[in-house]
């Protein structure tokens, strides 16, 4: 029989679900749909998925919401005639960071909710916080100094949990609600991130977190794969035994509860333990051996890709994730993407037509001219005061700053990802500049490696849909390596564009010359003038 496997995904702005259909060892999409929590759920007041709030450091949304749109999501699948009684597994992502607070034995009680009810009013009474803080929350920077204070500094709090402190990850955000409402959180029973919130949803009972999910709240020590204690007991009181179990992500954490069963006709089949959005986009676009990394060209720019040992970037710039796979994921982000983009075609009222005609009527290493293009604060690198630098380069020049802006971001991809060791030989490139093959070229060139615009568009639902058929194979004893499930779904052709030695061997000259743009502009380090005037004679 032909098994179906539902992924869903639970992202800030909406809910997506795909299912695939699984013929031995070949698997195709058979099903791919989204809901809009604005649109979908309006009595719920969000937008963009998020609380209107009047500090804009503060970020949160509903649980209640979030549990309407799985059962809102459930009966538009019966609606669409997906055979469900072929359905074999369901697993999930969603956005990381977030964390639900539930009252003592709250999710014991999702089981027993009234099946002709929907569960998003029959869950609000069981919630010790009304609202989950998601990752666009700013608000603990306090916070954050404190716990890193505590367990030794910055750069020990990264070595053990794989990241610094930051902001929207989930110990300093358990802090700030024990200091600030201290009372609320004495009453709280678990605390939830959002991916084990909605499994214990469905599965009626507290769900354990994987790796994966586990290691985006600052908590997890990457080496064990458990809850490192210095971390625990310096972010709050009484934190231990409120936090899920940590699990291998292939864990089923349960079944199907009765409600959703009694509600949709759904069978009892097994629910494999949900992850994060980021580690279960790693599956998603296929990234299940080292040197396979994608680039996501968006509103901000990511690279990110799979470990197989837990390499942590001690300056902070970079996450080390838990992968569904049982290694682990890099990942390093980049504030200033198509914005910057965007900035540098509008100033020269360009068309992105014209944009890339004239960066491939420049030459590759724009003659030694370098743009720092810091239009907006940067994570990576660490930039608090925005504002653009020129090295040898004309503000006049359009065509030379269009081919400044985009060599400068490929050279920092490339650059400030060598904290993962890895060598690159193939990227999936993704997000809206990814259409631009020029822009690819580069990419390209810099890595000296193999650029393939990836066609997967809801990665995070395809890599849980993914994982539930990894999940079952399993517990039925048929174990499937990694690159049989990834390899196994029939995807289009990918647009493939090959790098060009010559220009990677100028590239691998100028990168350093770059940094030391960075160094110079961020820290008065030596002037790079004179180097990039002895590179553009010898090129």
């Amino acid at each position: 029989m032909r098994r179906l496997y539902l992924g869903l995904d639970s992202s800030t702005q909406s809910l997506t679900a795909i299912a695939i259909e699984v013929d031995g060892e070949t698997a195709r999409i058979a099903c791919e749909m989204s809901l809009a929590f604005d649109e979908a759920l309006p009595q719920y007041g969000t937008r963009h998925g998020v609380l209107p709030s009047a500090d804009p450091a503060v970020a949160a949304s509903s649980p209640p919401m979030w549990a309407d749109a799985v059962d809102l999501m459930f009966d538009r699948l019966r609606q669409s005639g997906l055979d469900r009684s072929r359905l074999a597994a369901v697993s999930g992502s969603a956005q990381q960071h977030g964390s639900v607070y539930l009252l003592p034995g709250a999710a014991a009680g999702f089981g027993a909710m009234e099946p002709s009810t929907p569960p998003g009013e029959q869950i609000a009474s069981r919630l010790a916080r009304r609202v989950a803080p998601i990752w666009m929350d700013a608000s603990t920077t306090s916070q954050c100094d404190e716990i890193s204070a505590a367990v030794g500094g910055a750069g020990a709090l990264a070595a053990r949990t794989g990241s610094r402190a930051f902001e929207r990850f989930t110990g300093p955000q358990i802090r700030k609600f024990a200091q600030t409402d201290s009372e609320s959180y004495a009453r709280t029973g678990r605390v939830h991130l959002i991916s084990s919130f909605l499994a214990s949803l469905l599965i009626g009972d507290d769900a354990p977190v994987d790796p994966g999910d586990a290691s985006g709240m600052n908590l997890m020590d990457l080496e064990s794969r458990s809850w490192w204690p210095d971390a625990v007991d310096a972010t709050a009181p009484g934190l231990a035994p409120k936090l899920p179990v940590i699990v291998p992500s292939w864990t089923i954490a349960g079944t199907l509860s009765r409600y959703w069963q009694t509600r949709y006709g759904l069978p009892a089949v097994p629910v494999i333990t949900w992850s994060g959005d980021n580690p279960c986009s790693l599956v998603g676009v296929g990234l299940v051996r080292e040197g396979r990394v994608a680039i996501s060209l968006g509103t901000s720019d990511t690279i990110f890709g799979l470990m197989r040992a837990p390499r942590v970037d001690l300056r902070g710039t970079g996450h080390v994730f838990g992968s569904p796979t049982g290694d682990y994921m890099g990942l390093t982000c980049f504030s200033n993407g198509s914005l910057a983009r965007e900035r540098i075609r509008d100033t020269y009222g360009m068309t992105w037509r014209d944009f890339s005609r004239a960066l491939e009527d420049t030459p590759a290493g724009n003659g030694g001219r370098v743009l720092l293009p810091w239009f907006e604060p940067e994570i990576t690198p660490p930039v608090a005061t925005p504002g653009v630098h020129r090295y040898r380069l004309s503000s006049d020049d359009g065509p030379g700053n269009v081919r400044g802006v985009i060599e400068a971001q490929q050279m920092s991809l490339a650059l400030h990802s060598r904290w993962m060791s890895v060598t690159v030989d193939t990227i999936l490139a993704t997000g809206g500049a990814a259409a631009n093959t020029p822009i690819l070229q580069v990419m390209a060139d810099v890595f000296g490696a193999d650029v393939y615009r990836s066609t997967v568009t809801n990665s995070a639902a395809l890599g849980a849909a993914l994982r539930a058929w990894h999940g079952d194979a399993l517990a039925r004893g048929a174990a499937l390596p990694w690159e049989a499930v990834v390899g196994g779904l029939e995807q289009p052709a990918q647009t493939h564009v090959v790098p060009d030695r010559a220009r990677h061997g100028l590239y691998r000259e100028l990168i350093p010359i770059y940094e030391q743009c960075e160094r110079h502009a961020l820290h008065g380090g030596e002037d790079p003038t004179g180097a990039l005037e002895t590179f553009a004679a010898r090129n």
